[in-house]
């Protein structure tokens, strides 16, 4: 019988300023674990959720761990890809070790970690690649729709572009050595949903397009260029940031805060309350981190975690289990 995995999967920041729905990096922490496991039984089924506080559902249908794992373990078995050829059951135990509904990708690093975990338990005979689109069948089960922007960066690492999906077309962009991210999670809640929802149907000027479309060409250029201070000029969102602002307490403030702390640039990660920011160095991301966390508190009574490091360049990995 095989031996049991563990698969821990990143965090994500989504959006980036400019980049609504096609741009998204990884960070080394928070993340996912799914462990896998054979059994006797066909089918798949979700042993233990920790970390959710009861609201995550076990059932494997209904679960985005489950149905991403479920896709693969089905195309395994219609493929005859995998050791051994007659594939057994499989069971999950679920290890929610980031916040729910937090703009950090939680729903797409349950799905990427699912999906790996499967395909690691029998010979990992699918590439990366070839496990997002099962990932985005699990994005599909939480949120209705399956964009790539948090699972491609946390199944592949570093920082994506999604150029399309019919058909998907994943781009790796270059990431600078020296560039840091910050991101302040404050004790809040924004439902993904709730923050499409206020995109539904808006006209947007022109104008605002425009900016956008320059704004994420010069993204693009300065990870090419390896300029960090233009990569901090095109962190600016003349489109959704503004509509999302209201769903963060104290935000603007903490924009503020980053700004005067020396960040490069500051937005909202993916539907928020998380917020990100780009620094240049270790130093100065510390001191970015504090500023923010003092703005949560200062300008909305909001406690705060702060997670500082590189750009995740490996993305989801297998990982040794816990004694």
């Amino acid at each position: 019988m095989t031996s049991p995995v563990r698969v821990f999967a990143p965090a994500s920041v989504s959006n980036l300023g400019p980049g609504f729905d096609v741009l998204g990096l990884a960070v080394e922490r928070p993340g996912d674990v799914v462990e896998a496991e054979c059994s006797s039984g066909p089918g798949l089924e979700i042993l233990e959720i920790t970390g959710d506080g009861g609201q995550l559902s076990r059932d494997a249908a209904r679960n985005v761990a489950g149905v991403a794992a479920a896709s693969v373990l089905a195309a395994l078995r219609a493929r005859g890809l995998a050791t051994p050829p007659v594939l057994p059951g499989v069971r999950l135990r679920v290890h929610k070790q980031m916040p729910l509904a937090s703009g950090l990708g939680s729903s797409a690093a349950s799905s990427v970690a699912g999906a790996m975990a499967v395909n690691e338990l029998f010979g990992a005979p699918l590439s990366k690649h070839e496990l997002l689109p099962h990932a985005l069948a699990g994005e599909r089960a939480a949120a209705g729709f399956g964009h790539a922007d948090n699972a491609a960066p946390c199944l592949l690492g570093g920082i994506v572009l999604i150029r399309g999906y019919e058909p998907l077309d994943v781009l790796q962009l270059p990431v600078p050595p020296a560039l840091r991210v910050v991101v302040v999670h404050p004790h809040a809640r924004v439902e993904t949903s709730r923050a499409r929802a206020l995109l539904r149907g808006y006209g947007f000027p022109i104008e605002q397009a425009v900016a956008n479309l320059g704004n994420l060409g010069a993204f693009v250029a300065a990870l090419y260029r390896n300029d960090l201070e233009l990569l901090g000029r095109a962190v600016e969102d003349r489109m959704v940031e503004p509509l999302r602002t209201p769903l963060i307490p104290g935000y603007l403030e903490v924009k503020q805060a980053a700004s005067r702390a020396g960040a490069l640039g500051c937005s909202i990660s993916g539907s928020g309350p998380s917020v990100f920011a780009l620094a240049a160095d270790d130093g100065t991301a510390e001191t970015v981190a504090g500023a923010m966390r003092r703005a949560f508190l200062d300008a909305a009574g909001l406690d705060s975690e702060a997670y500082i490091g590189p750009v995740n360049a490996a993305g989801a990995k297998r990982v040794a289990r816990c004694a």
